[in-house]
């Protein structure tokens, strides 16, 4: 199949590792993630949370901002604080690769 009005920008396939858990916080809330680490995002994780279809790119500066993750997967301020706990032994640090 030609897509001649295509301007791609990038096209690239890559193996990637995916962790996929489901957990129940102190809170009662449910997550049920997939978590995939890549090469690219400067070593950031993509994280999908499967009830919402929502995914983000989080790295450990990620966690640290202010209603970040409130904001991106629509939860409380309880809600957050609980998935960036589980989110801060996942993500990790950043290596950056060039």
């Amino acid at each position: 199949m030609q897509l001649p009005d295509y301007d791609f920008m990038s096209d690239t396939t890559e193996d990637t590792t995916t962790r996929f858990v489901t957990f129940i916080t102190p809170g009662m809330t449910r997550f049920d993630l997939a978590v995939t680490s890549t090469h690219r995002f400067y070593g950031k994780k993509l994280v999908t949370d499967l009830q919402s279809g929502r995914t983000a790119i989080i790295g450990p500066d990620d966690l640290e901002e202010e209603g970040y993750l409130e904001y991106t997967f629509k939860l409380t301020e309880e809600e957050a604080m609980e998935l960036g706990q589980f989110l801060t032994f996942v993500v990790g640090t950043v290596n950056f690769t060039d």
